[in-house]
């Protein structure tokens, strides 16, 4: 039976940018399982599924619906024990939910100073003004003077990912010699940055860049191969 994602999309179903669906978008290709992809826009997210309030990722696995990058990857080790672990055992499972918390406090904020108004402009009318409407709110000021509050350097990011490029200096990945979902939940938000973002702010060399390239080129290129705004 096929599995389906449903994943975020910009004004055309080939943009495939969330962070949190390509951390699951990369777990299924790590555990070797097909999957039929379902782009949703923002305004169409919160009805997936018969739902009032989904939030993509979402899957669907037979009778199953999984939300949520973490439970749809423990819920694939789970289900699927065969395929390539995405934890390795309980330890590394609880490890990850600390990734997934500095990656979330610490990553995403300096991805979004530098591409939230880049996310705008692709999106269809529509989704814009949702996007525009649910952001004003959490922000507390326009998307005009949000965008303008920090510098575009990417500095922020340099910092923000300082531990990920001493860890990788010990190791090509946080899995060690393979990656694991702990890596997926650090890609996300580099992948989402490059899909988005008009400029280029990703890290150009060390272990850091190094370890980006070798994630969007596995798979048969899947990450590499999608669409940019770049």
């Amino acid at each position: 039976m096929t599995i389906h994602l449903y994943e975020l999309c910009g004004a055309t179903e080939d943009h495939l940018f969330s962070p949190h669906c390509w951390k699951t978008r990369m777990s299924l290709a790590h555990k070797g399982l097909d999957f039929a992809s379902a782009p949703v826009p923002f305004t169409k997210v919160a009805t997936v599924e018969g739902g009032e309030n989904r939030k993509v990722p979402v899957l669907r696995d037979g009778d199953e619906v999984v939300e949520e990058s973490y439970q749809i990857a423990k819920y694939l080790d789970r289900t699927y024990p065969d395929k390539p672990s995405l934890f390795n055992g309980q330890g590394g499972e609880d490890l990850t939910a600390f990734v997934i918390s500095w990656a979330t406090t610490q990553i995403h904020p300096a991805v979004a100073k530098l591409c939230v108004y880049d996310i705008h402009n692709a999106l269809a009318p529509e989704d814009q003004a949702f996007f525009r409407a649910s952001r004003e709110k959490l922000f507390g000021c326009t998307l005009e003077e949000f965008d303008a509050k920090f510098a575009k350097n990417g500095e922020a990011l340099e910092a923000a990912l300082f531990p990920l490029k001493n860890a990788l200096s010990r190791q090509p990945y946080l899995g060690g010699e393979s990656p694991v979902f702990a890596d997926y939940v650090v890609f996300g938000p580099l992948q989402w940055l490059r899909t988005t973002c008009t400029q280029d702010h990703l890290p150009k060399e060390g272990p850091v860049a190094e370890w980006f390239d070798r994630l969007l080129d596995m798979y048969d290129g899947m990450a590499r191969n999608t669409k940019t705004m770049g």
